[in-house]
């Protein structure tokens, strides 16, 4: 069978598309890169490729395959038992210091009734566009795209959803157009509801980082999320302390309103990794606020980001 050059034969917009073509004994076989492709326009191209090869007098039948490499992505999922543990915030600093260590990160804000990321990633009121049947992520300053409810409702909209169609929404913010991302974080809603379901029925996660603040009552919480977790086989990374410690801003003591080595001590009761301590401080708040995340920096403030991510960023390494 003879290979024939597709741009000898095909209109370009079509032979882009074909990577290889061979005509023999009457019979055309053209191999198609369906990559990105809805459902119509897969069809759309199968049928011009066989139209335009089929008037060739030297063609009698026409084979298009199409091929779609699927891109191999990591989901780590960032889970909490309850919320105002700073989940959202340690997701999203998580997310710029893992991209500073190569790897190519996207962002999903699953909670799909309380999104906060818009905010934090200051791309509040931009709207996703859609790409052959699927959503295009919104980009942020600091280069990483990221897809949230908060960009496809009005800010300050409440959703009164119920179960199956919050599973659809966070459906439609995974299966988007990622491009090259590696490394996809999703920001979970606290607890063990619908959303964290259907992740893990959909989307099973590589593995989980679970946060909790140092009291009791987050930490049975924390556990509770991670027997989910364990249940469906999904690996727990490591648990993080949040809000552990407060510097006074005008003498400087530490002080421990919500207690101090909670959550390092339950890693250690429950077997798991311990990944690190993120102070309460008020810069990291504004931060937030203001779309100006301390992570981007390389300062004392930004360094329990990137100390945690290097242990996720190792952990990743070991599965491989």
């Amino acid at each position: 069978m003879s290979s024939t050059d597709p741009k000898t034969l095909l209109p370009p917009s079509l032979a882009a598309r074909v990577s290889a073509l061979t005509i023999k004994n009457g019979r055309a076989i053209a191999v198609v890169d369906a990559a990105g492709l809805g459902a119509k326009d897969r069809g759309d191209i199968e049928r011009a490729i066989s139209d335009t090869l089929g008037q060739r007098e030297d063609v009698s039948e026409t084979r298009v395959v199409l091929t779609a490499e699927r891109k191999q992505r990591r989901l780590i999922a960032v889970g909490s038992g309850k919320g105002g543990v700073g989940k959202s915030t340690l997701t999203a600093n998580l997310a710029v210091a893992l991209a500073k260590l190569g790897h190519k990160v996207g962002l999903v804000d699953a909670d799909v009734y309380g999104p906060s990321q818009p905010v934090i990633f200051g791309n509040q009121g931009q709207k996703p566009v859609a790409r052959d049947e699927k959503l295009v992520p919104v980009d942020s300053d600091i280069g990483i795209p990221v897809l949230s409810m908060g960009h496809l409702v009005e800010p300050g909209r409440a959703l009164a959803w119920r179960g199956p169609m919050a599973g659809n929404a966070l459906s439609q913010l995974i299966d988007a157009h990622w491009d090259d991302v590696d490394t996809l974080l999703v920001d979970l809603p606290p607890g063990t509801g619908d959303v964290q379901l259907t992740m893990l029925q959909r989307f099973k996660p590589m593995g989980a980082v679970l946060v909790s603040t140092p009291q009791d009552l987050a930490l049975i919480d924390a556990a509770r999320a991670g027997q989910l977790f364990d249940q469906a086989g999904v690996p727990i990374i490591g648990l993080v302390e949040n809000m552990a410690g407060y510097a006074c801003p005008h003498c400087g003591e530490m002080s421990d309103p919500f207690g101090k080595g909670g959550v390092e001590t339950a890693a250690q009761r429950l077997d798991l990794p311990f990944l690190g301590r993120i102070p309460l401080d008020l810069a990291i708040r504004e931060g937030s606020d203001k779309g100006t995340l301390p992570a981007a920096g390389d300062d004392l403030l930004a360094q329990p980001f990137h100390d945690i991510a290097a242990k996720i960023h190792s952990w990743i390494g070991a599965q491989s």
